[in-house]
């Protein structure tokens, strides 16, 4: 079974650091971009298990940048699950990030219990 790849999009460094501790220690190999834009151009070149997108990021937001890859021609690449980081969840319902088509959402301050087990699930394939 190949190591499982995460993408995590998102402009604080703090978390992002975070983030990948957490999933590295579960043997995830990750791999941080800082905004929607970068989430695109990569994913042409790479495969991901899952992807972690904060909504509110720089240049190409969460919500825009998942709408994208679910419109990705490669249908595999347009299928992966994608969660959610958000730190103000009440901006937008959960219906709404189901139709963007997020997989799931995590909300700031992150549980890392939660992430990790939301990451497990979705890459349990």
């Amino acid at each position: 079974m190949s190591t499982k790849r995460v993408l995590i999009a998102e402009d604080s460094s703090v978390i992002q650091n975070l983030a990948r501790k957490i999933l590295e220690f579960q043997n995830y190999d990750i791999t941080s971009v800082k905004n929607g834009e970068q989430v695109l151009q990569i994913l042409e070149k790479e495969d991901f298990s899952i992807i972690l997108l904060d909504i509110n990021m720089p240049v190409m937001d969460g919500m825009e940048c998942v709408r994208r890859v679910r419109a990705l021609d490669d249908k595999e690449k347009a299928a992966v699950p994608v969660v959610a980081i958000t730190g103000n969840a009440k901006n937008y319902t959960e219906e709404e990030f189901k139709t963007a088509g997020f997989n799931d959402v995590l909300v700031k301050p992150l549980n890392f219990d939660r992430l990790v087990e939301v990451v497990n699930q979705l890459t349990d394939k």
